[in-house]
Order: structure tokens, then sequence, then C-alpha cells
């Protein structure tokens, strides 16, 4: 916009000045030109007196010497009654030109070499007409035009620099406002509650200013109001969960009362983490620091085991694969944990009992990718999937689980695909970006799918029961 207005200014007083200066420097020229032969026409009349008394010749040289000079000035006197044409100074003009003049008994003038010449007729007491001729060299016409275009020049100049200067500060005075502006939403995106813009500059962008700010401030009260929202509501299952901690302590012994008991404290352990998080007014908005992530093959290692008993109850055969080195990625132990239960959570519960399921891990030199795939009948609608708070229409679907796997790996620069696994089934694939930065977008299959290719060295279909891990 700055810009924009410089050039506006620049080219409508660009316009103005050549409107002006051009027709009133063609003025200072013609003006010029009538003082060069106004003093012409005042020589030539100092001689007509003379010539109205006398013809003599010697006589007619004094005066020529006395009004100007024998070289500027000439007289053609015509040839009288048997006398001879007189012709006394220097003669320019041409001869057709001065027949011209004693015929019509009017002066003119003519173009010669290196000037003009003022033609002027004089009554002789004879009744004759003689003509006197002016030299008006082309200096005289154009004295002092130059001075007078350069001067035009420089206030035209001086006139586009002020009105490019004013348009700058008009420019920077609107600019900057809006400039602020942007920074505002930028900071307010990036997590910074506390960003405001000065409600200043012209009337349009201090209404916009207003607008952002209270924005802002509405923003801030709606996040509060949900924070105390998700506190309040986690605190309300402390209820239940005591009630379900001291059914499972009434259990007894064994894996299953063993496998509630664990799920009583996790779920425990997850309100807790949902209260802390709430109550924090503090948005995380900063990058995780060096160290900062966890072991992914731990994780995955961990909630195999989990899940593993689940899956023996119903039948199901399950195989894990390259869980066995250490996989350090930039995502929280706790964030993982909740997607892997997302995903498998999803496997028991859409599946059929006895349906087989996998989980991969593949470290590459920028990303690290976690394949969690099943023999079920998949999925129609991948991108429907995709959306969040979109479930499944089954009871106990919120719709949420894959939405917190798609921000899981979005928080690091990668993405979440959905496809067909090679068991037949479904595979969800999560790219976690190991660098941070944001990956290209891959081609996609046949209705927006990914098809995987089996790596080396890796079986297309080859389960076994379920075994002790690591």
């Amino acid at each position: 916009m700055r810009w924009a207005l410089v050039k506006v200014s620049l080219a409508v007083t660009a316009m103005v000045v050549v409107a002006f200066a051009v027709p009133l420097g063609l003025v200072v020229r013609e003006m010029a030109r009538d003082r060069a032969f106004a003093g012409a026409e005042r020589e030539a009349a100092a001689v007509a007196p003379a010539l109205s008394i006398t013809t003599d010749r010697d006589q007619l040289e004094r005066v020529v010497a006395s009004a100007g000079s024998d070289t500027a000035m000439a007289v053609h006197i015509p040839a009288g009654d048997g006398g001879e044409a007189l012709d006394i100074g220097r003669r320019r003009a041409a001869g057709k030109d001065i027949a011209a003049v004693r015929k019509l008994g009017r002066a003119s003038t003519s173009t010669v070499s290196g000037g003009s010449t003022l033609l002027q007729p004089v009554a002789l007491s004879s009744g004759e007409i003689a003509v006197v001729e002016v030299f008006v060299p082309e200096s005289e016409v154009t004295n002092g035009v130059g001075t007078a275009w350069a001067v035009l020049a420089a206030v035209g100049a001086a006139l586009i620099l002020g009105s490019v200067a004013v348009a700058d500060r008009l420019g920077v005075r609107m600019v900057r406002p809006a400039q602020r502006l942007v920074e505002g939403a930028h900071e307010l995106g990036e997590g910074k509650l506390g960003a405001r813009v000065p409600e200043e500059g012209p009337t349009e962008l201090r209404l916009a200013a207003v607008a952002f700010n209270s924005m802002a401030d509405q923003v801030v009260q709606l996040l509060a109001n949900e924070r105390e929202l998700a506190a309040d509501l986690s605190h309300r299952l402390r209820t239940p969960l005591t009630v379900l901690r001291l059914n499972a302590a009434s259990l007894g012994e064994g894996p299953a009362a063993e496998q509630t008991r664990a799920a009583v404290e996790q779920l425990e352990r997850e309100v807790d983490t949902i209260i802390r998080t709430a109550r924090d007014a503090k948005p995380q908005t900063a990058a995780a620091g060096p160290g900062a992530g966890c072991d992914a093959a731990e994780v995955v290692r961990e909630r195999m085991a989990f899940w593993s008993a689940l899956a023996e109850d119903e039948g199901r055969k399950w195989r894990v694969a390259g869980a066995d080195r250490p996989v350090r990625i930039p995502v929280a132990r706790t964030d993982l944990a909740a997607a892997l239960d997302a995903l498998l959570g999803n496997v028991f519960r859409h599946t059929a009992e006895g349906t087989a399921f996998a989980v991969d891990v593949h470290n590459a030199e920028d990303a690290v990718i976690v394949l969690v795939s099943d023999a079920g009948p998949g999925i129609p609608d991948p991108e429907a999937a995709m959306a969040r708070g979109r479930g499944s229409g089954t009871d106990g679907s919120t719709g949420l689980g894959l939405d917190i796997v798609r921000r899981l790996a979005e928080s690091t620069g990668g993405d979440v695909r959905i496809g067909s696994s090679v068991l037949g089934g479904t595979e969800v694939r999560i790219w976690i970006q190991l660098d941070g930065r944001e990956r290209a977008p891959r081609r996609r299959g046949h209705r927006g799918t990914v098809r995987r290719r089996r790596g080396p060295g890796r079986p297309a279909a080859s389960f076994n029961r379920p075994r002790s891990l690591p």
C-alpha cells in the first residue's frame, strides 16, 4: 500500500507539473521573442524621421550609426525619378521580402541565417517607400528562455519530491498500523493470548484494531471457559473412578484383575493430567528442546503388552515389528501412548473377535513411521474418518481418536494417512517428522488412500501367538 500511494502521487504530480510547466515555458519563449522584436522596432523607428527628411547617404549613415549598428541595421531606398537605388548597411533579407513589404506597406519578419530580420516600411518625402531592415540574432530571441526552463524544471522536481515524501509519510501512517495488526494476528495464532494491537492510525484501521482486541479478549475468555469446563468434567469423573478402583480391589488375584486395576490407575492418571492441563493458563507454544520426547519402541512394547491380554481373550493374532531397538521421537510419552491406545482401541472396537492386527515401527533418517494395521473390513470413507468429531455411529465412539493421532503427527510437521493394509483391512500410518520441517505431500492412491509397499525382509502376513515382550 505504501509504494502504491507513492506511485500514484508521483504519477499525478508529474502530470500536473507537465500540464503547467510546458505551457508556461512556451509563454516565456514567446515573451522573449516579442521583447527582442520590440527592441528592433524601436531601432527602426529611430531612423524613420531622418528618412522622411533626407535621402543623403552620408547623413543616413550617421543616423544609422547613432541608432544602432551598421552590421545589424540596413536601409533600402528605392530608385526615384532618374535616380539610383540606395542600400545602406549590410543586407540580409531577400529582395522579394523587401519588395513585398514595400508593396504591402506594413512591417514583417523573415528568417535569415543566424536569426531573423524585421522589415519596417517608411514613407519618403518623394512618395516612395523605403524599408528599414533590423537584424535580430537568435541569441536575443532565446535570451532567458533556457534559464526559465531550468527554473521550471527545478520547481517541478521539487514539487514531485515533496509530493512523494508526503505520500510516503501518509503510506507509513497507514501501513504501520496494518503491519501491527498482522503481527498481532500471527502472535495470537501462535498462542500468545496477550497479543493486542495499538488503536491508532486512520479511522478504518483504528476500528479494525478495536475489533481485533475485542476478538482476542473473547478468545481468551472462551479458552478460559473451556479449560474450566474440562477441569470440572474431569473432576466429576473422580467419583465413578473411585467406585471402579474399589470394585477392582475386590476382584482378587489373577491376570484379568491385575489388568483391570492397571487400567483404572491409568485412567486416574489421565484424568489428573487433563485437570492440570486445563488449569494451566499458558498455552504450550514453545518447541520441544534437545533431549525432549520419548522412545517410540519402548512405548509400543508397553502398550502392546497392555492390549495383549485382551487380544488373547478374543483370540486375535498380533505382531510387533521394528520395536526391538530404541527409536527417539520429539513427542511426549503420554501423547504417543494416547495415540496408540486410540488406534488399538479402534481395532478392538470396530473389528470382529479373532481379527489379526499388527504394529510396525520404521526408523528413517528424517522421520519415524508407525503403522497400525488390521485384517478387518477396512474404512469405506477415510476422509470422513479423519474429520474431527465424526464417530463411527457405534456406542462409545466420539470420533476424536483419529483426531488425537492427527494432532500428534502434525505437531512434528508430519501427517496421518489411512490406507489399505497387506492384511486386507485398514492401515493407519503415523508419519512423525524428526527435524520439525513440513513434508511435501505424497501421492495418494485411489480414493485418497495410501498404498503400502512391503519393506525389505518384512513378511506379508506372518503372525504368531502372543509372546513375551522385552
